[in-house]
């Protein structure tokens, strides 16, 4: 039996060979939002790896939008330059599709490296922006309730870094709409406190995330995939939760969305998750069930017999693994070895690999 993992899946109009994703892993080494030699090395080894497609950290829209002073952006000429560099080295050593995490860290910006403690940053900080001004722990900065304006400026930034990000050639777009920043942000009532239209009742919470999609759906091709992350729950009581982001998902879905990526948590420190190998694919599943979009499960997938399950069993169509490829950028060439499949190997590499 052939693996399911490995199979091609067509999304939009752009043909994966495997089932395999890179999730979107932050760096925390970019120079005002330009990536570095980091960069290049960091996405090279796994664009050698052979997945089926990569997510570039989350990149900000805009200067304020990042979450460190070390964040990726696409908001200027420079960082699209450098972007760029990068991305054409990856094609150089390998075959995968490259797709980008484009976001806004909201009211979780104007923070630590973690390496540096990852908190509000002390000093040499920014004001940061919010649904409302409420802060994400007490001794967080308390951010600034965007207005009108302060709304639009977002929504064309959003679109401006997706315009950089077609003219770079990257292959699809993935919207941060998970872990507690600025588009997850509208979406909880514990963060989004407004009384007007933007605030309140789910279809007002979920107005300005679906505001920020049509505009990047505006500009991106409909033949290259536009996705979404979602932190499914908050894992708190009273937060957002699977029934609500069931409902995003199927207005998403009627808006021209190919694809989403479901996550959980990263509102708020209450939070309280059942840590444990796969625990988000259950979620993946009742979404996929609930909606039928091509969903991408994650969270905590280690082993090759565990993903291939996740797709064969239907709980998700793609699986993505973070951590894992940092262990090991070559995790693709050992979960098809070890599913009776293959992958791209580089021809430098195939005496050591036995297939490619």
């Amino acid at each position: 039996m052939s693996s399911a993992l490995f199979q091609p899946i067509t999304l939009a109009g752009l043909t994966l060979p495997n089932r395999v994703v890179v999730a979107p892993m932050c760096q925390y080494s970019a120079e005002d939002g330009c990536m570095t030699d980091w960069h290049l090395v960091n996405l090279g080894q796994y664009a050698m790896g052979g997945p089926g497609l990569i997510l570039i950290e989350a990149t900000a829209v805009e200067r304020v939008g990042r979450i460190t002073h070390g964040c990726s952006g696409l908001y200027s000429d420079a960082n699209q330059a450098a972007m760029t560099r990068v991305i054409e080295f990856c094609r150089s050593v390998g075959h995968g599709r490259i797709g980008l995490q484009l976001g806004h860290a909201g009211r979780k910006g104007s923070a630590e490296r973690p390496w540096e403690g990852g908190g509000s940053l002390p000093t040499g900080g920014w004001i940061t922006d919010a649904p409302s001004a409420v802060p994400f722990d007490e001794s967080w900065q308390t951010p600034r309730a965007l207005d009108a304006d302060g709304l639009a400026r977002i929504r064309t930034a959003f679109a401006a870094a997706a315009r950089r990000a077609l003219d770079i050639g990257l292959d699809a777009l993935e919207l941060h709409m998970a872990h507690g920043y600025l588009l997850h942000e509208f979406l909880s009532p514990l963060s989004n406190r407004r009384e007007d239209t933007w605030g309140g009742s789910f279809e007002h919470r979920i107005r300005f995330p679906l505001e920020v999609f049509a505009a990047v759906r505006e500009v991106w091709p409909g033949d290259r995939p536009l996705g979404v992350r979602v932190s499914a729950t908050d894992w708190v009581e009273g937060g957002w939760n699977v029934e609500e982001t069931i409902g995003l998902a199927r207005r998403l879905q009627q808006a021209g969305c190919d694809m989403i990526h479901v996550s959980s948590g990263g509102l708020s420190p209450l939070q309280q998750i059942p840590l444990g190998p796969g625990y988000q694919a259950a979620l993946a599943a009742e979404i996929r069930r609930a909606v039928g979009m091509p969903v991408i499960a994650v969270g905590l997938i280690t082993e090759p017999i565990q993903a291939e399950t996740m797709v064969r069993s239907g709980q998700a169509d793609m699986v993505a693994l973070a951590r894992e490829f940092i262990r090991d950028p070559r995790w693709t060439w050992r979960a098809a070895k070890a599913l009776g499949a293959s992958s791209s190997v580089p021809p430098q590499y195939r005496r050591a690999i036995g297939f490619g």
